[in-house]
Order: C-alpha cells, then structure tokens, then sequence
C-alpha cells in the first residue's frame, strides 16, 4: 500500500507539473542585440500617465449635460494630439496590463502559477533602455520595473501600501498625493543641481501612476459619482504637470505626452476577463513628434462594446461627438515601440507590439527606419528562440519554420533596406508588417514545437495510471476475480522488455540534450504500463466476467458512465450543466423504484435536489451585492438552529449528555453576531466611515475560535454535522454579499438527505442492514471485518460525491476566475488592498461547501459499511479521467477565467 501511494503521488505530481512545462513554459527568450531607430528622435522625454482601472467610454463620454467629463483631455484630443482605443489583452490585471504598455509583451502565462511575484521571469522595458526614469504611484507597480532595471536609472517615488483602502473616504487622495510629489520634485530640481542636470538630458521617462479611478471602481462601481468625480481630478492634474513641465524646460518642445490605462472595469466593479468594458482603454498622445488632430467625414470600428440598447462603435463615436475626429486604434503592446520611437531608445528586447505610425508626425524616412528597426527586434527573438529549438533537436528529426528560411529573411530583409535606400518608403512599410507578422508566427510555432510530443506521453502515462487504479480496485475490492499464483518466468521476459524500451527511450532524449524534465514525462510510460501489463491475469477474469453479463446491461451502464463524466466536465464551462444533472439525481428515487419504501424521504431528497439546481442558474456572485440577503440567510440559519435543537432535546439517546448541547448555543450566538457584523460592516462603508475596528476584531475572532467550538460539539452523526454547518456558516456569512450566502444551508439539506438515501438503498439491494444513524458516533471505534466489498451502486455512491464536490466548486461562481471576485467579501475582515490575504480569504470561502461535502462522503462511507480506500478509489478513477479531458483542454491563452478554469 505505500508504495501504491507514493507511486499514484509521483504520477500526479509529474501531471500538475508537466502543465507548466507544456502550457505554461515562458515565450520569453534572452540574449538578442538591442535595436535602435539610427536618426534623431522627435523628443528628448516622455511624460507617461497611467489611470488604472479607467475605461475609454468613462473619459471619451459627455455628461448629461453634454460637457466633457475630462475638460482638459478633451481639448488636446480636439486641437493638439491624436487619440484611439488601446486594445489591452486579456487577463485584465494591473501586472500584465503595465507589462505590455512598458515593456511591449502580453503576460507571460507562467505567471499564472507565480501569483503576485513582482518578475517571475526576467524582461526588458522601456524604463530600462532609458537614461534615467523617475516614477511615482503604487507599490505594487512600480517596484517591478526598477527591479528588473539594470543600473541604477529607474527611480521610484510609492505611498504606502495602507493607502489603497477600499473602505477609504476618498480613493482619490491616491492620485492627488502623485501629482502633489510631482510638483515637489520639479521644485526640489531647482536647488539639486545634480538632479537639474539629470532631468535635463535627452531619453528622460517621467511616469505617473494613478491608481484612484480603479480602487474607486472597486469600491463603488464604475457609473458611480465617486469614479466619475476622479476622472475630472485626474484630468485638472494632468492639465497641472503638463503645464508645469513645460515651464520648466521652457516650452522647448520636446516633450511627449502619453496618457492611457491598463485595463477597465465592468459595470460591477471587476476586471480580469475579455469584457469589452475591460478591454477598451483610451489612449491620448500629445507634444513632441506626435501628429495633430485628423479631420475625418466617417469611419467605423467593430467594438462589439454593449451599453444599454447600443451596440457597435458608430454610435459611440456619435455620442461621444467624436465622429469626425480620426481615431487610431492600437495593441496594448504597441505603445512601448511608439515611446521608444519617440524618444530614440532601443526597443525593449521582449516586446512584440508593432510601432503605431500614425501617431507619429515625422519624416517618412524617420516612420520607414523606425519600423525597420521594429522588425528586426522581432526578428531577433525568432532567431533565437530557433537556435534554441535546433540545439535540442536531431538535425533529421528538426522542422523549421519554412515562412521564414534563412535565406527568406535574408531576401526581406534586403528588399526593405532597399526601398529605404530608393525612397520607396511605403513600400519599405509595408514590408516590415508583413516580416513582423511572420516573426511573430514564427515565435509561436518554436514556443509550442514540442508540445504534441510531451502531450502524448503525459497521456500515455495517465492513461495507463488509471487503468492499473481500475485493476487494483477489482482484484483488491471485489469478487469478479480469483488470485493466480504469478509466473516468474513470464515476469522476467516482461521486466527485460519494458527495461530495454526504456533505455531505448532514454537514448534517443540523450543525443537530443533534452531537458530534464523530458526524462520524466517520456519514461514514466514503461514502469506504468509494466504495472498494468502483469496483471493480465486480472484482466483476463475481468473479460470473461464481462463476457457472461447480458451485453444491454453492459453496454447500458458505460453509456451512463461515460454520460456523467462528460457532464462533470461540462460543468466547469457550463455551469448550467449542474442544474440538468441535480434534476437527474431529483428522479434518482423514482428510477430505482427507492420512493416505494420511503416516500417522504424520497420526496425531500427531490425538493433538495430542485432547491439547489437553481443556484447554478443564477448570475455570477460579486455582480449585484445584496446585503439583506445574506442577513436572511443568517437568521435562516438560527430559525432551523432552533427546530433542530428542539428535536434533538425531545429525542431520546441514552449515550447524549445534555451538556454538550451547550455548544450549539454558542454557536448560534456566533451565527448571530455575524449575521450583525455583515450588515454593521457594510452600513458602516456606504456612509464612508471606513471599518469598524470592533466589527474587524469580531470577524477575525470568529475565524480563529469557529473551528475550535466544531471540535467541543458531540460526535453523534448527526449532531457532530450540524455542528460542522454552524461552525463553517459564522464564517461564509462574513466573506458573503449576495444570494451565495443561503447556498450553504441548500447543500447541507441535500447532504443531510443523501446520507438518510443511502441507508434506504443499502437496504434495497439487499447490501447490510439498516444502521441507526442517530445513535451513530464518529468515536466508535469502526470493525474492519465488517467492510463488505464493493457493489455496482457503489460507483453511483462515489459519482455523487464528484459531482456534489464540483456544485461545491461552481454552484455559485467560479473558483478559478479573478473577474468574479468582489473584493466587497472581505470587507468584514479587511480593506486595505492585500492581495495574500484576500486571495486566502476568498479560498477559504470556496473550500466551505467542499468541508460539507466531503463531511457527508465520510457519513456515507462509514455507514454503508465501506472501507474508505475502496470508495476513494473509484473517486480517483473519476477525477482522472475528468484531468485527462482538461489536460487537452487547457489554454495558454485568454482570460485569468479562461487559462484558470482550465488549470484549476
């Protein structure tokens, strides 16, 4: 038995792992040659602000009374800049929206598994090319650049990190606070004379970080007075450092001035997905180099940006009274090329954005050189990343990108410098596009050369893992086979076999100076399937077993099978898919004819059923907070305290000490107390006087001291699991600000149920007899003699358990996505921005419903007379064959929603 644990441990562990290497490796390469534009760039600075969370149709719209909201903005992109929409990628976060504007790459996916970590892997940025940069804004922006920095160049200027509180009065005072240190600074340069001369050179990055507009978002939602008030704050601010930079470099006009955002927001307050609300941010440029205004009589753009009843972007162009200025979309990604045009620094190595030519008001050998240089930065990771692939692979056995031969980049490259040299400056354009394209291809062919390959042998692996569990399951836990004494001889030849092919195997990843991990991936396949290929035997008695039950039956009951795991699956993107499966379970007591013995019982296991399918079909929780709701919830929860203690005053146990139930008094007052901490706490927040420090010490002391009350409850079946759902709801009350609050109570009914509907179908096939569960105690010491051996209902048994896990899960949202996650949840617990802390808080509360569950699984196993490795087993059969569907389902691209479903 060990060392089938720590085998099934190895493979699981190679499984989880093999994901990073295959989907989540970093496309990130090192070791190319800085490319720079060879002529004189328009500007000697740059002025970057940076508005996070600020959505393009908040700054772009009028208000009611047709005055723009950003009266400054406005006017440049009327009379002296040019404007657009800056198409951010998703997932929407600060991080990687920061990282394409400055450093000209989407988010590198393996970040996905590094959390917050400043630089998970190691990147070029415009700050780094720069001469010197000086930063103000949030601590958990800035630091990222000036670490990753070489030299010591990029300076940084961060309020603390108490600061950005959701709770606070005004969120607004964070961007005040940047442009009140801007002007301190500039102030402080008159009497620095070091500092003057600094600032005073060419390749100068001024960036400002304004970070109100989002935690304002957060806290009150987008459409709200106080994100809109921020956005003229932001706007008199901007208006203040332009004017006061160009005073001190005496309106010499070398200045550029950029303003864009990272990301927007949904009407609910979040970000993280691909809602067009998330993904259209504006973009304003202005000063040195930059083009003017451009007259135009009509255009359009498919936005697919829904407002109300409008959809499409004419009409927002129209309601914006924008419609005859030209607007000049770009990538997220190609900003960071435009101001290292602008002011004449290499491109960022990593950067894959394509330079925006129309912004640019220079000489077209100026916009034609540019671009060259933008495509032979690109060209260069190509070059690289192949070289790379070449050195790993047998030169019979490698396929190159044929698109872009050798020879091929040699030939464009040629024809483009041509052009340029004939003036054919169009032409040399165009060229460099479509070389860029090509790089870009090719960078992606090379990133996922291997991909198949490893893919396959995972699966070989996993495959082999789970049919060797199907086996161990059968010949340990069953009677459909007898044992057979082993023959040496056979087994010898079979060792041999698999340890040649392994060497074999071993061999071939030799001569190819594979990485490591290959090893792994591609010989966990031999020790596997040797495991599963000596027991034959097993399998043959297995055939024939099979081969003498009706072959309807059969055939039957692997279509249900298969049936329900597709289902399972189905669920993590369709969360509907659970609400037609609760419906099934609901007509499980009519199908097996259960409802005849126990027909009240089998009518509140349907009602259950049918409460909790409609849990899934409600919208997303975080969207509309509804703090009644969840204070219905909570005194739902002391209603059926009371019921439920009566009837167990009234019931007569021999082996009850009435003391214990002392416990659930307590336990109910700390329900209670949370049901007022949640509507206090949130009182408290809308009239803006922050968290109540009381309500604060209440909820984390309810956290700690829960848990520890669940351990003093009596350990009778049912009282030890009521005592559970009491424990665990003083706390979900506290992280809950909707419907979700009331989901607990439903899944407990059910698993309250399902319990009382096992005994009834243990009775009905005829399995044991029927314990009496309410003198049923966890203390008792269990007679393994007793565990009788598994049963066809007993798959049915440990489906229901998959099943009731993944409602668990995804009954009211979902655990893998940042986008529907309202930082409103914590607020019992805190409001200061806290990512670790959150980010556990939130865990904590999606792992409540999985604790009831899995509480009700070991009811039901420890009842039906079930070893619990045995019911484990089949689980485990389940959840792999649902890993394996994911493991080719994964995407390294998308969403946090998109690659984290996936993933989780």
């Amino acid at each position: 038995i060990p060392v089938f644990i720590l085998a099934g441990l190895l493979v699981h562990c190679v499984f989880l792992v093999s994901i990073f290497d295959i989907y989540f490796s970093s496309p990130l390469v090192h070791g190319m040659t800085p490319q720079q534009t060879p002529l004189p760039p328009p500007a000697k600075r740059l002025v970057l602000f940076v508005a996070d969370g600020l959505r393009a149709d908040s700054l772009y719209e009028l208000d009611s009374n047709g005055t723009a909201r950003a009266p400054y903005l406005r006017s440049i992109l009327e009379n002296n800049g040019s404007w657009g929409i800056s198409h951010t990628r998703v997932p929407t976060e600060s991080r990687p929206g920061h990282v394409a504007l400055i450093a000209g790459f989407y988010e590198d996916v393996s970040a996905v598994a590094k959390g917050w970590k400043e630089n998970p892997v190691e990147f070029d940025s415009v700050f780094n090319e720069s001469k010197y940069t000086w930063s103000w804004g949030s601590p958990d922006i800035l630091p990222m650049f000036a670490k990753g920095a070489t030299g010591d160049h990029v300076y940084t200027f961060c309020y603390a990190a108490e600061s950005e509180d959701f709770g606070a009065k005004d969120a607004a005072k964070l961007d005040t606070w940047v442009f009140d240190h801007v002007k301190s600074f500039f102030n402080s340069s008159r009497s620095n004379q070091t500092l003057f001369s600094a600032l005073n050179e060419e390749k100068v990055v001024l960036f400002l970080h304004l970070l109100g507009i989002d935690t304002n978002g957060h806290a009150h939602r987008p459409n709200s007075r106080e994100y809109q008030e921020n956005i003229k704050q932001v706007d008199e601010g901007v208006k203040e450092i332009a004017s006061l930079i160009d005073n001190f470099y005496g309106n010499d006009g070398k200045t550029a001035f950029i303003l864009t955002s990272d990301h927007g927001m949904t009407d609910w307050g979040s970000h993280g997905a691909g809602h067009p609300s998330e993904t259209l941010t504006p973009l304003i440029v202005w000063g040195a180099g930059v083009n003017y205004p451009q007259k135009v009589t009509s255009q359009f753009f498919e936005d697919n940006f829904l407002k109300g009843s409008y959809s499409g972007a004419l009409l927002f162009l129209a309601e914006w009274k924008l419609e005859n200025l030209k607007r000049l979309d770009v990538n997220q990604a190609d900003i960071a090329p435009l101001m290292a045009s602008l002011i004449g620094v290499p491109f960022p190595l990593n950067s894959v954005g394509t330079l925006p030519l129309e912004y640019l008001n220079t000489s077209a050998v100026f916009k034609a050189e540019s671009m060259f240089t933008n495509a032979v930065q690109i060209l260069e990771q190509f070059k690289v990343k192949m070289s790379q692939k070449k050195e790993t692979t047998l030169s019979i056995l490698f396929t190159p990108f044929k698109p872009l031969s050798a020879s091929e980049q040699i030939n464009i490259l040629k024809k483009i410098r041509l052009y340029i040299e004939q003036q054919k400056y169009d032409e040399a354009v165009s060229l460099c596009k479509t070389l860029i394209n090509l790089a870009l291809e090719g960078l992606s062919y090379y990133h996922t050369y291997d991909r198949l390959f490893l893919g396959l042998s995972i699966a070989v692996s996993f495959v082999g893992w789970t049919t060797y569990v199907i086996l161990v399951i059968i010949k340990a836990h069953t009677n459909l086979t007898k044992t057979v004494p082993a023959n040496k001889k056979k087994s010898t030849v079979l060792f041999y076999g698999f340890a040649s092919a392994g060497m074999i195997i071993a061999f071939f990843l030799l001569i190819q100076t594979c990485p490591w991990t290959y090893y792994i991936y591609c010989l966990l396949p031999v020790p596997v399937w040797y495991a599963v290929v000596k027991e034959i035997p097993v399998i043959q008695d297995l055939a024939t077993n099979v081969l003498s039950l009706h072959i309807g039956q059969f055939i039957g009951f692997l279509l249900v099978c298969v049936l329900g795991i597709e289902i399972l699956v189905f669920s993590f993107f369709y969360r509907s898919a659970l609400t037609v499966g609760l419906l099934v379970f609901a007509g499980w007591p009519v199908i097996t004819q259960l409802w005849i013995q126990t027909k009240i019982k089998a009518l509140i296991w349907t009602l259950l059923c049918v409460l909790l399918a409609i849990f899934p079909l409600m919208p997303v929780v975080g969207r509309e907070p509804n703090i009644p709701l969840v204070i219905a919830a909570g005194l739902l929860t002391i209603l059926i305290s009371f019921f439920s203690l009566a009837s167990l005053c009234k019931s007569e146990n021999k082996y009850r000490d009435n003391e214990d139930l002392k416990v659930y008094f307590y336990q109910m007052f700390s329900v209670a107390l949370s049901t007022y901490v949640v509507g206090s706490t949130h009182n408290s927040l809308e009239i803006k006087q922050g968290l109540p420090v009381m309500n604060q010490i209440i909820s984390w002391m309810t956290l700690v001291l829960s848990p520890v009350l669940l351990l003093l409850s009596p350990t009778f079946l049912f009282e030890r699991l009521f005592s559970i759902l009491l424990s665990l709801m003083s706390t979900y009350l506290l992280l809950s600000t909707g419907y979700e609050a009331l989901f607990p109570l439903a899944l407990f009914g059910l698993m309250f149920a399902w319990i009382n509907m096992e005994q009834e179908a243990l009775q009905h096939y005829g399995l044991s007899l029927k314990p009496k569960l309410a003198v049923f105690n966890f203390t008792c010491t269990m007679d393994i003699t007793q565990f009788r051996q598994l049963h066809l209902d007993d798959v049915r048994r440990s489906f229901f358990f998959v099943f009731f896990i993944v409602t668990a899960f995804f009954g009211t949202g979902n655990i893998a996505s940042i986008n529907s996650f309202d930082p409103a949840s914590v607020y019992c617990f805190l409001t200061v921005f806290s990512p670790f802390m959150m980010g556990g808080l939130l865990l904590l509360k999606v792992a409540i419903p999985f604790v009831l569950v899995s509480c009700a699984f070991e009811a039901v196993q420890v009842t039906t007379q079930l070893s619990s490795k045995s019911l484990f087993l089949i689980v485990l059969v389940i959840s792999d064959i649902m890993a394996l569907h994911f493991f080719f389902l994964v995407k390294d691209y998308g969403s946090w929603l998109d690659i984290g479903t996936r993933y989780s």
